[in-house]
């Protein structure tokens, strides 16, 4: 049996308000291919399928396009979804009775029976293949019960758990469900914040229960689990030193920080117990470039890019560092594009921020900030006393998991 572990789609992300459709499009046409041409039986996508809870119109496009056209395909037969943090439950959730004419399975939040996450899968001669522990992402509420008065380490300790237990529950039921079928490898998925995972700036990855340290260690997944397929993190790696634990990361970069980063899918073969796993690479769709330094070297490393094709349509960020104020530096490199199709997606003047530290600029906008450095900024404006701020911080932590968590397509 084949396997593709994916995850960390984002379908409908954008960069510094540019719509990246056509590179969405160019990455599913190519895994669609991937998936006929290695004779992959089975997709597994581990959370994060869209960028939004309310995904666009055309987002929305492509995801069903894509499991329509891969359900012609024979070597295919089942196709596995769990949401994610990003994910809308609800969204995810409402055509998954018709979904399941296309052999896709969907489990968008935690089930009231978790029977309901263990899957069985058959070949096409109805002979049990694989059994599947679909576990999405575990919201705070679905695995810890709040109570007054409790610390940041007493929450964090009840979250471990909470994610303990439940694949521990979940891996009992699929035991019990190998044991009857005989010797059926056990998958399992998730998509969580690992112990040790490796992020990168600008990546776009959330803290999963903020205002803690909850990154699950290994030694929380059962031991009867053949391969572990995990989302969330957008670096591919391995949980410690498993070799059968692993993250597939996102197939394409998600921001700058990932512009030279290889991305790849996992094709996972199960031969019985025994698990070989291989990275098949991604292409390339759209080049990003982050460009560091004084006026000089951001002219420099400009022409060497015009000078080689690959890079011809490469979209930019720009970060001047030099000590000298230059006031028309948009149009200093506008000036230096003249003729290529490169796009400058965004500027960062640090000489300017540096000097306005405290205070919003002309080449700063909500994007550069993020929700916690605003807050900070507001205690900073108000002259919040420090020995105040830490329990604002956290009260506001708060706010941020229940908002990222609310599901606004539920009824």
């Amino acid at each position: 049996m084949k396997i593709l572990h994916t995850s960390d789609w984002h379908l409908g992300r954008q960069l510094y308000d540019r719509k990246r459709y056509q590179e969405f499009s160019q990455f599913l046409d190519w895994l669609a291919q991937i998936i006929e041409q290695n004779s992959i039986n089975t997709l597994l996508i581990c959370g994060d399928v869209f960028e939004s809870r309310t995904p666009s119109n055309r987002a929305q496009e492509l995801y069903y396009r894509f499991l329509f056209n891969i359900s012609k395909f024979r070597c295919c037969r089942h196709v596995v979804v769990i949401g994610g943090n990003h994910d809308s439950p609800s969204f995810l959730n409402a055509p998954k009775e018709l979904l399941r004419i296309l052999n896709v399975y969907v489990v968008g939040s935690v089930t009231d029976n978790l029977e309901d996450e263990v899957l069985v899968l058959k070949d096409n001669e109805n002979i049990p293949e694989a059994i599947v522990c679909a576990v999405p992402y575990l919201r705070d509420k679905d695995i810890r019960k709040v109570e007054a008065g409790e610390t940041n380490e007493d929450k964090n300790k009840k979250l471990l758990e909470g994610v303990r237990k439940h694949y521990s529950e979940v891996g009992k039921i699929a035991q019990q469900k190998q044991n009857e079928l005989g010797d059926v490898p056990i998958i399992a998925m998730g998509h969580l914040f690992t112990a040790g995972g490796k992020i990168v700036e600008g990546d776009g990855v959330r803290e999963l229960y903020i205002g803690t340290l909850a990154h699950v260690g290994a030694e929380v997944f059962p031991s009867c689990i053949d391969y572990l397929a995990l989302g969330h993190l957008h670096v591919y790696q391995r949980v410690g030193q498993s070799k059968h634990l692993r993250y597939s990361g996102s197939p394409i970069s998600m921001g700058f920080g990932e512009a030279h980063q290889e991305k790849q899918v996992l094709q996972v073969q199960l031969n019985g117990k025994e698990t070989q796993v291989d990275k098949i690479t991604v292409p390339n769709f759209q080049p990003l470039e982050k460009i560091t330094g004084e006026l000089e070297d951001i002219r420099r490393k400009i022409e060497k890019l015009k000078n080689q094709p690959e890079k011809a349509k490469t979209w930019l960020e720009i970060e001047y560092t030099g000590t000298e104020m230059v006031s028309n530096l948009s149009e200093f490199i506008e000036e230096l594009l003249v003729g290529s199709k490169m796009e400058i997606r965004r500027i960062i003047n640090r000489r300017v921020v540096d000097q306005i530290i405290n205070k919003m600029d002309q080449n700063e906008t909500l994007d550069d900030l993020g929700e916690k450095e605003i807050f900070i900024r507001c205690l900073n404006a108000h002259k919040i006393e420090e020995k105040e701020r830490p329990a604002l911080i956290e009260s506001y932590n708060e706010i941020l998991t229940s908002l990222y968590e609310e599901d606004i397509n539920a009824v």
